[in-house]
């Protein structure tokens, strides 16, 4: 069973795009190109959040994912918004198996709420080999309500904990979480040159889109509650009214984008 089993339609609807000042980072982190040949690689795409607020930065995007699922929602979203003469090319695969087309080489990689996933190291090895002479790895993401970071979502993730346990679920699983920053990673690989950059985001939530989000992780995914689903619900909803009378729920994020580039050997 995927870690995502059964949160596809949950994670197109409800995640929170890719804002368009780091859309900005992102293209202007990768090295120009002549029109028509500027060439995206996407790892852990999902839905395709990242390849849609790309779509008209590069004219070659392959998206790679191993959930059936999850491309599926991507194919059906982004296809109809492809520039005209832009190629996008969706692989149902893990980031440790994927081999390229001959010749095919990025100008940039975007790994974005999956590098935890990975099997880091090998990655960062593999890419060294896709990605072009001049070319970045760029490593992001916002930080996810089991972070919390404000009221109202340590007491979402006190209920989450209330009905799964106290340890963090990823699927059937438990989550295990890595201990270095990935900027270390990252200057162990060949892209060891790193530059970070912060972008401030804010959000204003409602239980719906809430509850929404929850479903779209593996640490919430409705499969994990069984027949208590609506119970969890209820709960949830009951706890969020101790914090809001006008169902609004403000969240102050920020995304982290750690840009890899080669650097000396």
């Amino acid at each position: 069973m995927s870690l995502f089993t059964g949160t596809a339609t949950y994670y197109r609807q409800f995640r929170p795009g890719i804002p368009v000042d780091v859309a900005a980072v992102l293209d202007q982190a990768a090295p120009a190109r002549p029109s028509g040949s500027r060439r995206l690689l996407d790892v852990g795409t999902g839905t395709g959040l990242v390849a849609e607020a790309l779509l008209d930065r590069f004219d070659d995007i392959i998206a790679l994912d191993n959930d059936v699922d999850m491309l599926a929602a991507a194919e059906s979203s982004l296809r109809p918004k492809l520039p005209e003469n832009s190629r996008l090319t969706l692989v149902e695969s893990t980031a440790e198996n994927f081999t390229p087309p001959a010749g095919w080489q990025a100008e940039l990689v975007t790994i974005c709420r999956a590098f935890h996933w990975l099997d880091q190291a090998a990655v960062l090895a593999l890419l060294d080999r896709q990605v072009a002479a001049d070319g970045a790895v760029a490593i992001f993401a916002d930080n996810s309500f089991w972070a919390a970071g404000s009221l109202w979502k340590e007491a979402v993730r006190d209920v989450v904990k209330s009905f799964l346990g106290e340890q963090r679920r990823a699927g059937a699983g438990t989550f295990q979480h890595h201990n270095r920053p990935y900027s270390e990673i990252m200057e162990e690989s060949p892209f060891n040159e790193v530059e970070e950059v912060r972008v401030p985001v804010h959000r204003t939530w409602t239980a719906e889109s809430i509850l929404g989000y929850l479903y779209s992780t593996s640490f919430a995914a409705p499969h994990l509650f069984g027949d208590r689903l609506k119970e969890f619900e209820a709960a949830v909803k009951n706890r969020l009214a101790d914090f809001s009378d006008n169902d609004t729920f403000p969240e102050d994020n920020e995304f982290l984008i750690r840009l890899g580039r080669r650097g000396r050997r």
